[in-house]
């Protein structure tokens, strides 16, 4: 018989996080399988189980019998690791729900309802434009039938009715988005969120899914703390020797760690080579190890940007059991702690200096993914360029600690993935002392008319206004391959067929690269435009990238061309017309 549960503490509320992580994480390829798009990089799953682990990880270090503060934990996490739009509204869905139960030790049927309520609230006001048939619809449906729920005083009872009601939510996101209806699927962000919802109750219902919670519990009961208080047996010991290194001068800050297990076939000519995987990393980082058999790869290394570790792994197949931590923030600690149990008047090795002035006005932050691409928008003023895009999204914590690295008073981030605007506009409420401008670009070519357009002499405002309205002078297109037979916008869509997308809209869908190509070019290009931009994909052929460039100039003689290696991974090319 399982337990009843008149009401929930922080234990009990960690225990269901933790079975909701791990239900998550074990569905992650049957979510990211719901993507509209039949892209090889849809990654809704992969994003909200990033995003959830790096809400567990915070939970894990500051757990908490109080549940006020275990959610404000798990809020932190969620927070900074926060990635993709689901990502994004799956933190805020946890952020309403803390700060509803900021102050409760434990919560009962109507707290804990009122609480998911919030969520929902909180999770709207994020999104400029909410669009039902989506995660959101999924959490307001399920919240609001847990408010009108009076039949049990029991937490399980309740969370079971949110799950059912959550599901029955799912099923009809065909009938309030099109788009699905007409590809046949529900809601990936949605689905996510249930499969979290399966896991709470798996815990209240006493499964295995609280294993994980009694293990973290014996580990913690041993003290984090044991090694400030032995050393303070010592009066004035010799510094650690972590404080003999600046927390700066750390140049790979993020200790990265994860399973690959190995899909042959997963990308086209991407074949595992153990060797071939060490050396690409080893360029990322510092202590690197690589341990390999015939499926599985355990990965470990220091990398300043573990996105681009974690895309050249998924190249070869799926990742899991993904740990990031912040060895600069951990660095930081060490010292804290040395300093309380060691600092007196005659003693003291961490020194406050005041902030200094901002070098320069302006900064900027991009999100891009290819070496060409990373060039050019460096070469335009780009300050720092994050790794990702409709692959691995960048997460809020990744845009916040880019934005920290530049020394100007005003930054301006450019997404250049709608997936990633809601990550980067999340990171405008956590940056101190400098002004932080989001830029609303889809893609790597709006991303450039923006900066194109900054002028230096020009106040933030203005610059502002004038980066934002390129955006609409600039078509984007792009060429990839399909992972599944569709039908989306009266194009059939055949797998492994490639397929064109002008501004998130599937144009052309052919047997044949070029002919893909083409017909996208023919869709893009209007009486009246003057420039076609060519950015060449890592797999792109020069005697087909030739042919591009003859079909433009016959069909379009008064057309300039313009080409550009930019060395983007899944997409052979990418166009941009003005």
């Amino acid at each position: 018989m399982s337990k009843r549960f008149i009401s929930i503490n922080g234990n009990d509320f960690t225990a269901m996080v933790l079975a909701g992580a791990d239900n998550l994480r074990r569905n992650v390829d049957r979510v990211n399988g719901l993507n509209v798009f039949p892209v090889p990089d849809g990654d809704t799953g992969t994003n909200m189980n990033l995003t959830i682990t790096s809400g567990v990880e915070e939970l894990k270090k500051k757990p908490s019998s109080h549940i006020g503060k275990a959610a404000e934990a798990l809020s932190k996490g969620l927070l900074m690791g926060a990635r993709g739009n689901s990502g994004v509204i799956l933190s805020q869905l946890f952020r309403g729900f803390a700060k509803h139960v900021h102050d409760l030790e434990s919560v009962n049927v109507q707290q804990f309802a009122s609480a998911l309520q919030q969520g929902v609230e909180t999770a709207y006001k994020a999104v400029v434009k909410p669009v039902e048939g989506t995660i959101l619809t999924v959490s307001k449906e399920a919240a609001k039938h847990a408010m009108q729920y009076k039949r049990s005083g029991d937490l399980l009872d309740l969370m079971q009715e949110v799950l059912d009601k959550a599901n029955e939510a799912l099923a009809r996101t065909p009938e309030q988005l099109p788009v699905l209806k007409q590809v046949g699927v529900v809601d990936a962000g949605g689905q996510g969120l249930v499969c979290v919802y399966e896991g709470f109750v798996a815990a209240l219902n006493g499964s295995d899914a609280n294993d994980d919670y009694a293990m973290m519990d014996t580990k913690l009961d041993m003290g984090s703390f044991v090694p400030v208080m032995n050393l303070a047996k010592e009066a004035h010991a010799h510094l650690p020797a972590q404080a003999h290194l600046a927390t700066e001068d750390i140049e790979f800050g993020y200790c990265t760690e994860f399973m690959l297990t190995i899909q042959p076939g997963k990308v086209k000519g991407q074949t595992f080579n153990e060797g071939k995987f060490r050396n690409q990393l080893s360029k990322l980082g510092d202590s690197l190890l690589v341990v390999a058999d015939e499926e599985l790869v355990k990965v470990h290394i220091h990398a300043e940007y573990p996105g681009e570790v974690m895309n050249q792994a998924m190249r070869y197949g799926a990742l899991s059991r993904i740990k990031i931590e912040n060895m600069r923030d951990q660095h930081s600690h060490i010292l804290e702690d040395y300093t309380e149990a060691y600092a007196t008047s005659e003693s003291a090795f961490v020194e406050t200096v005041a902030p200094a002035a901002f070098s320069k006005p302006y900064g900027f932050v991009a999100v891009a993914l290819g070496d060409g691409i990373t060039d050019i928008l460096s070469s335009v003023g780009v300050d720092v360029v994050l790794s990702g895009g409709q692959t691995m999204n960048p997460s809020t914590e990744d845009i916040v600690n880019a934005v920290n690295r530049i020394d100007a008073q005003t930054i301006f981030v450019l997404p250049n993935n709608s997936n990633i605007i809601l990550a980067a506009q999340q990171a405008v409420e956590l940056v101190e002392e400098k002004v932080l401008v989001v830029i609303p670009s889809k893609s790597i070519p709006q991303g450039l008319a923006a900066i194109l357009a900054f002028q230096e002499n020009v106040d933030a405002q203005a610059n502002a206004e004038a980066m934002k309205n390129s955006l609409q002078r600039i078509k984007s297109g792009q060429v990839t391959y399909a992972v599944r037979d569709t039908n989306m916008d009266g194009i059939e869509i055949k797998q492994g067929h490639f397929i064109g997308i002008q501004d998130g809209r599937i144009v052309s869908s052919q047997p044949n690269l070029i002919d893909a190509c083409k017909k996208l070019l023919e869709e893009m290009i209007e009486e009246g435009n003057e420039i076609v931009t060519i950015l060449t994909g890592e797999d792109a052929k020069e005697e087909e990238t030739e042919e591009l460039e003859a079909f433009i100039q016959t069909l379009y003689p008064d057309m300039e061309v313009e080409l550009h290696p930019g060395g983007q991974p899944l997409y052979a090319y990418l166009f941009s017309v003005e």
